[in-house]
């Protein structure tokens, strides 16, 4: 983010609703750009990404949904703060939204007030500098990126990617503070599974809020720290939902799953941080968080 005032793009049909947030946001101190259509949303963002995106879902062309999903398949806007407001009420609806990684999902009629400090805050977390996860603390942005370079002037080295599956539907179903809980616990046993199983100089960092990061050293202990991470978090998943959720059908279909992905660098063909990057992406792309 610049030292100017931060950029946001409103992107709302309704044109009531797009001269209210424009003035509102204005008057405190926000440049502000707003657009109609959802194309031209997309091709605002690639060619000035801006500091945040309010999305609305229900457009003209293309729904918000595909909004998002562009910006977050094209590398320059991918880690661009959105937040989805629409009159959407459906549970699915916030699933995908989540899926899609945005900041926040609110319905209309919202609170002025309320969108002003979660626009806010969400740009006060990206102001720090993307260093720490502000949930589990750990590495990731900037230091991420610079464990990942030194990797390319090593050799055997491995990267795991550990994944956590189902999170959306256990946010919905528990909320938010559950699901910082879930995370943070599987920060605290990534990292003593690492002191009873690395190799002590290991790094530990967070890809995004679902998928974590681990560098360590190739050779015969990566295959058991990957079996200790495996067994223990699999063994705590149960232990976050409540008692009379683990019987239900949508507890089994829905229950909160795992999935390890392993690149050895005898397997890389990466020379650059980007193609490091595209092959750490690779692994954690599979499948829905």
């Amino acid at each position: 983010m610049s030292e100017q005032k931060p950029t946001i793009l409103i992107v709302e049909d309704d044109l009531d609703i797009a001269d209210m947030l424009n003035a509102y946001f204005k008057v405190q101190e926000y440049d502000v750009v707003t657009v109609n259509w959802g194309e031209d949303a997309v091709r605002t963002c690639q060619a000035a990404p801006p500091d945040m995106v309010i999305l609305d879902i229900r457009l003209p062309d293309i729904d918000g949904f595909e909004v998002a999903r562009r910006l977050r398949a094209n590398r320059k806007t991918q880690e661009l703060p959105i937040i989805f407001l629409t009159e959407r009420r459906e549970r699915l609806d916030r699933l995908r939204g989540l899926e899609l990684r945005a900041e926040d999902y609110i319905t209309k009629p919202f609170d002025i007030q309320e969108l002003r400090l979660k626009v806010r805050n969400t740009l006060m977390r990206a102001r720090r500098g993307n260093l720490t996860n502000p949930v589990t603390s750990l590495a990731e942005g900037a230091l991420l990126d610079e464990r990942l370079k030194q990797c390319l002037k090593q050799a055997d080295w491995t990267i795991l990617v550990i994944s956590l599956l189902n999170v959306a539907n256990f946010r919905e179903a528990y909320g938010f503070v559950a699901s910082d809980d879930l995370l943070r616990a599987v920060a605290v046993m990534l990292q003593d599974a690492l002191r009873e199983q690395g190799n002590g100089d290991d790094f530990l960092g967070q890809l995004t809020g679902a998928d974590f990061l681990i560098v360590s050293k190739s050779g015969p202990a990566i295959a058991p720290l990957r079996d200790r991470i495996q067994k223990r978090l699999e063994q705590s998943f149960d232990y976050f939902y409540r008692d009379q959720d683990r019987s239900t059908h949508s507890f089994k279909s829905q229950r909160l799953g795992l999935r390890i992905g392993e690149l050895p660098s005898t397997q890389s063909q990466a020379r650059e941080l980007d193609q490091l990057k595209l092959e750490v992406e690779r692994l954690y792309r599979q499948g829905i968080h």
